[in-house]
């Protein structure tokens, strides 16, 4: 969903409201405990169904710690609907009827439980829960305490799943949920704070209060996690917003966000933002930027962490390549960094200027230790990169060793944009002149327009509505949600949309992620529901 920025103003008032019922329901929120022993409770437990599945697992945002969004098993078709489930109770519209809610990525592990983020109330509060990929039903469920920071836009909450099985959840006051052995009904969910959980049980609201995790939980191929958080001035204990490291034994390392670059303003991780981490698991990459307020375009950096110590290796200023001045990193936005095959970084941003780009923005690309800027693309905002094995695209007769799909709205309303919203295979190496603009992009290998008119828009099309989508290599084909209420399976040997399944009526809403479970169905986000769609 894209606004304007003419109407922005209506939702810094909505922004207040969020802040209002954040600060309610504090001390309602206070339980989950400070000891890595402590249990939470919870739900009804029911005993899966042994559908003997053992496959890939989709392990988070992005599906893996690259964010390449590749699946490790072939699709099934978009024959019908398998189940749905709720993944917000009582979503809250917008008087124009639009819902401005980032839902997070389902998890699913090897044995197919998909365990997704379930908000249950019309605030801001949340639970966990654990479903058979084959029947829906539900295996466990953990409330969850978790509080977000500020916002404007509600930012995803979003679950991470280890090698070695364990699930993570975000909790209040920088606390984590975690419980081993995630298909099991009788695990027991326990708790880790990352600065002490003695610390955080001398005064637990206090700390609610004070430290929000702000970004999604990754987990790197040791099982460890990463995640950012956000603590307000002055907060207990002395902790600044940061980036927290926390070992599969519970150790904890965390470094400030404060004196990572050379700009005071640069004061905290970039809301939304997904941590990477290199396939060589040595370094993280990660987005800050400054606070945000109102009339201020937030500015940002990527930095190259050390994945071990979070000490600085490199970083890089994020720039308009059009405007060469600071892009805007928006809080609103799930743009995360996406690590292709070779180590190369891509990393969405908006343009400087409002509607200089027709608030589509850049896709910004860079070499392994951000020394190079290379090739900026075309975009489409709040999206993350996904990777396209150049095998997937027949046609393809150029020299990358890869290709990226991004999203490629072209939004009404916005400069000269005319609603001829597409999806786009990209050369990240080959170079074309830009459809807007003079600036040289990447190369458009591939684009589909897409299907439904949009009634508001002569000529136009509604917008796709995705911010990460995910890629089959089997099938050679990438599964994309729109916001006319359809899946569609874009097969890119023939470059048409060539099947489609009807999940609501379609509505104006933050985009969502696709994800494959472990037995090919597919997994989309509409109107507040997860679906999951197979044969």
């Amino acid at each position: 969903m894209h606004i304007n920025e003419n109407s922005r103003h209506v939702w810094q008032g909505r922004a207040l409201q969020y802040l209002l019922a954040v600060t309610s329901i504090i001390t309602l929120l206070s339980c989950g405990g400070g000891g890595g022993s402590s249990v939470v409770t919870g739900g009804d437990v029911i005993p899966p169904r042994d559908t003997q599945v053992n496959g890939p697992a989709w392990s988070g945002f992005g599906r893996n710690a690259q964010h390449d969004a590749i699946s490790g098993i072939a699709t099934q078709p978009l024959n019908r609907i398998l189940w749905r489930t709720g993944v917000d109770l009582a979503p809250q519209y917008s008087t124009a009827g639009y819902l401005f809610y980032h839902y997070g990525s389902p998890v699913i592990t090897a044995k197919n439980t998909v365990i997704l983020p379930v908000k249950s109330e019309a605030a801001d509060v949340y639970r966990f829960e654990a479903r058979s990929g084959t029947t829906g039903a539900q295996i466990w469920s953990v409330p969850s305490d978790y509080i977000m920071p500020a916002h404007r836009w509600t930012p995803s909450y979003n679950l991470t799943l280890t090698g070695s099985n364990r699930i993570y959840a975000p909790g209040a006051g920088g606390k984590v949920y975690y419980r081993d052995d995630a298909d099991s009904a009788t695990a027991t969910t326990q708790t880790l704070v990352f600065y002490g959980d003695a610390k955080y049980a001398a005064d637990k609201v206090l700390m609610n209060a004070s430290v929000f995790i702000n970004t999604p939980i990754t987990a790197d191929a040791q099982n460890n996690i990463y995640f950012g958080f956000i603590a307000v001035p002055g907060s207990p204990l002395g902790l600044s917003s940061g980036f927290v490291r926390i070992t599969a034994g519970g150790k904890a390392t965390w470094m400030a966000v404060a004196g990572m670059t050379d700009d005071t303003s640069i004061v905290k991780p970039a809301t939304n933002s997904a941590p990477a981490i290199s396939a060589d698991q040595k370094t993280l990459y990660v987005v800050v930027n400054g606070n945000a307020a109102t009339g201020v375009r937030q500015a940002g950096y990527l930095l190259a962490l050390d994945s071990t110590t979070l000490a600085v290796k490199s970083r890089v200023r994020l720039m308009d390549p059009q405007e060469k001045a600071a892009a805007f990193i928006s809080d609103d936005s799930t743009a995360s960094p996406t690590i292709g095959p070779d180590g190369d970084v891509y990393i969405g941003v908006l343009e400087t200027t409002v509607n200089a780009h027709n608030q589509r923005g850049w896709m910004l690309h860079f070499n392994a230790d951000l020394s190079q800027t290379k090739l900026p693309g075309s975009f489409g905002w709040d999206d993350t990169a996904s990777i396209v094995p150049t095998s997937m695209v027949p046609s393809y007769r150029g020299t990358s060793p890869y290709l990226i799909m991004v999203k490629y709205n072209n939004y009404a309303r916005s400069g000269s944009g005319d609603s001829k919203n597409r999806i786009a295979i990209l050369d990240p190496n080959a170079s074309q002149k830009d459809s807007i603009s003079e600036q040289q992009v990447m190369t458009e290998v591939l684009t589909i327009l897409g299907a439904t008119p949009d009634p508001n828009w002569p000529g136009g099309v509604y917008e796709w509505c995705i911010n990460t989508a995910a890629v089959d290599p089997f099938t050679r084909s990438i599964v994309v949600n729109s916001e006319d209420g359809y899946l569609y399976r874009w097969d890119l040997a023939t470059n048409t949309l060539s099947e489609r399944i009807r999940l609501t009526s379609g509505l104006g809403e933050s985009y969502t992620p696709t994800a494959i479970g472990a037995d090919g169905a597919v997994y989309a986000i509409n109107n507040a529901v997860l679906f999951a769609i197979g044969r």
